[in-house]
């Protein structure tokens, strides 16, 4: 039975051994799975960059919750399906170095593989799909447009539409798909946040370094090679015995 998930005191020894040994994996997506950031992408898209860096910013400096900045954000780009679409095609996410053999790695080892982000479902299901990651392994926020087109707000109701989101979910992959030990990775404040009810946590700093994250993360890594080496040394254990 692993033990409660505390970032700053576990050591990197156990939770290198909690990686080899769990159930399932979290990712996060934006600049980890992926070197993109969804929403900033999609409002430099639309002209509105700077103003929703502004709006970025002012929720970062506190007294607003994740819905509320998303809201304030969405507000300003006011995407239409049209441009969504547009988007994606003219937009195709980056995957990050190794993540696709990581991914894939994880599989082989029969360990169930979620991804889990504040972004956007019709953005990030190319990125799914490319993983070979199923819809309903799929965790993200839903854009909604009215009959029109034009833009209507998001699902309130997507478990990663409020802050703790991230966490809401983790908990509902234990309760539904009955996993045991689930590990988070992620380079942000909100994918540590996760940890409880995940087991443990990985910062990942190999498209952007967050101060806070790697400070206070147990085990932080800048390649996802580093991660493969440890499932490998493994499964070469296993081979040896």
């Amino acid at each position: 039975m692993p033990l409660e998930c505390s970032v700053m005191t576990t050591s990197k020894e156990y939770l290198q051994k909690l990686w080899r040994e769990a159930d399932a994996v979290c990712f996060d997506v934006d600049s980890t799975v992926i070197k993109d950031e969804g929403l900033d992408d999609l409002a430099n898209y639309c002209g509105v960059g700077p103003q929703v860096e502004a709006m970025t910013l002012k929720a970062m400096g506190g007294g607003m919750t994740f819905r509320e900045a998303l809201t304030q954000r969405l507000n300003i780009v006011k995407p239409t399906r049209q441009t969504v679409e547009n988007f994606i095609v003219d937009h195709p996410s980056t995957f990050s170095p190794n993540i696709k053999e990581l991914i894939a790695l994880l599989k082989s080892l029969n360990k169930q593989v979620y991804l889990v982000t504040g972004g956007f479902r019709s953005i990030i299901t190319p990125v799914a799909n490319d993983l070979n990651i199923p819809q309903e392994h799929l965790f993200a926020n839903t854009l909604l447009f009215n009959e029109d087109g034009s833009y209507a707000g998001f699902d309130t109701s997507s478990l990663t539409s409020e802050s703790g989101g991230k966490a809401r979910v983790v908990q509902h992959i234990k309760d539904t798909y009955k996993v045991k030990t689930v590990v988070f990775v992620g380079d942000g404040a909100t994918d540590m946040e996760a940890c409880p009810p995940s087991d443990g946590f990985i910062g990942y700093g190999g498209n952007v370094v967050r101060a806070a994250v790697k400070k206070n993360a147990a085990w932080f890594v800048t390649d996802f090679q580093e991660l493969i080496d440890q499932l490998t040394k493994t499964t070469n254990e296993i081979h040896k015995s």
